[in-house]
């Protein structure tokens, strides 16, 4: 009895099928109607095409069914099995012609086959109306058999209906050939456009929903590395100017001048940053550094070498001279920081920035790739997507050091040089 089995399996398949058909087609009618009021049409062409959209189809072989009960079909028991069998072929191969993988397996290609010598037996046989099986097999197998050799198969059905109809019919046959053909190539033509618009539609969803994503990791980083720097020279010359107020009034008020120049600069660089226009400045970068570390106590040590850079070079130096500042800043306890950008003979430039302090941030057993902080996280994915490399750890002199390198994609220009020496806070 597993038969049984088989087909009550097939019968639910086809209620769920329904159902969900019915589904599709309710939510496609209210935004319709939606979009009747709102005098905004939806993109989406509607729900997508199930077996339900072939069965009308099958009202063409009413010619055969009425013979049938008229009497004017012989042996009509072997008539009625054979259309029950090409009914049941048929819907079962429609239906699973709108699964790919459904439609690729072995199972529903041996269907088609077995549909397709039921009508060759039923036009042999009966001839007349039976022969209009034939464009409903076409049709089953352009849902079924998409792809470039739907041609090649195309015309050899087409022939084998011809060939067929004229032994029935005589040259009448030419419909029925005519008719297979079409209804071959224009079923597979409208299904697989169908298909490639919406697997194109789909596509288009996720390049729009990995943009999102990706300009919302820009922005985050963007976010923490100017929230963090800017904060961090805020509080450390809030700190300085607490500290001189009692004994220099002037320098405390040089301070506060300070910190609102930070934080008016910090406004720009944020509106900048959310419309994604901003480019880091190396040169200005440097500037801050030398002044967030003279506020915090730390002698700042500057060398700049080697052939100009490229905006994009200077942007990705000046967040790493941001993010390893703030981190001396605020974690290191260092007296002395040393920052050189030099070019190399690999034909990069380095970024070395080097504290005396404590080297919070990494073990102490040595030089370790890759960064546990977050800012340093993100800086590490930019240099990567550029070409570039960071690295952070303990310096074998004691302290910490980052240290960042970049392919130098500047022309032959000359060798410039800056050194800046240690300036009092």
């Amino acid at each position: 009895m597993s038969w049984i089995r088989e087909v009550t399996c097939q019968v639910k398949g086809w209620r769920a099928e329904r159902a969900r058909w019915r589904a599709d087609m309710e939510r496609f009618k209210v935004e319709q109607r939606a979009a009747r009021k709102s005098g905004k049409w939806p993109e989406n062409p509607g729900p997508p095409p199930t077996g339900f959209a072939l069965l009308p189809w099958l009202l063409m072989g009413m010619g055969s069914f009425s013979n049938l009960l008229q009497g004017e079909t012989p042996n009509p028991w072997i008539g009625g099995l054979g259309l029950f069998t090409f009914n049941s072929l048929y819907i079962y191969v429609t239906f699973r012609s709108f699964v790919k993988e459904a439609r690729e397996a072995r199972s529903t290609k041996v269907a088609l086959v077995l549909m397709g010598l039921v009508t060759c037996g039923l036009a042999l046989g009966y001839g007349g109306s039976w022969l209009y099986f034939f464009p409903l097999l076409g049709l089953a197998t352009g849902a079924v058999l998409r792809g470039p050799r739907v041609g090649q198969i195309g015309l050899g059905l087409t022939a084998l209906a011809a060939a067929v109809s004229i032994f029935r019919a005589g040259w009448d046959a030419v419909n029925v050939a005519y008719g297979t053909f079409l209804s071959t190539m224009v079923t597979a033509a409208i299904l697989s456009l169908s298909e490639a618009v919406r697997e194109l539609r789909a596509a288009r969803e996720e390049l729009a929903r990995r943009a999102v994503e990706k300009e919302r990791l820009r922005f985050s980083r963007d976010l923490h590395d100017l929230l963090g720097h800017t904060l961090s020279v805020i509080v450390v010359k809030s700190e300085a100017a607490r500290r001189l107020a009692p004994r220099d009034l002037d320098a405390a008020l040089t301070q506060i001048t300070d910190i609102e120049s930070v934080g008016r600069q910090a406004l720009t660089e944020i509106r900048e940053a959310v419309t994604g226009y901003r480019e880091g400045s190396l040169t200005t970068e440097l500037d801050r550094a030398r002044s967030a570390l003279s506020a915090a106590s730390v002698d700042p040590v500057v060398r700049q070498s080697g052939a100009p850079l490229t905006p994009q070079n200077e942007a990705l130096l000046g967040w790493v001279v941001r993010e390893a500042v703030t981190n001396v800043v605020r974690h290191s306890g260092a007296t002395r920081c040393e920052i050189t950008v030099e070019g190399v003979p690999n034909g990069q430039v380095r970024l070395t920035v080097t504290d005396d302090g404590t080297g919070t941030g990494a073990s102490a057993t040595g030089p370790a790739e890759g960064i546990g902080g977050t800012g340093l996280k993100g800086l590490t994915e930019r240099l990567a997507a550029a070409g570039g490399s960071l690295r952070a750890g303990p310096s074998p002199r004691g302290g910490f050091t980052v240290t960042a390198e970049l392919p130098l994609e500047a022309a032959d220009l000359a060798s410039i040089s800056v050194a800046t020496a240690p300036r009092e806070p």
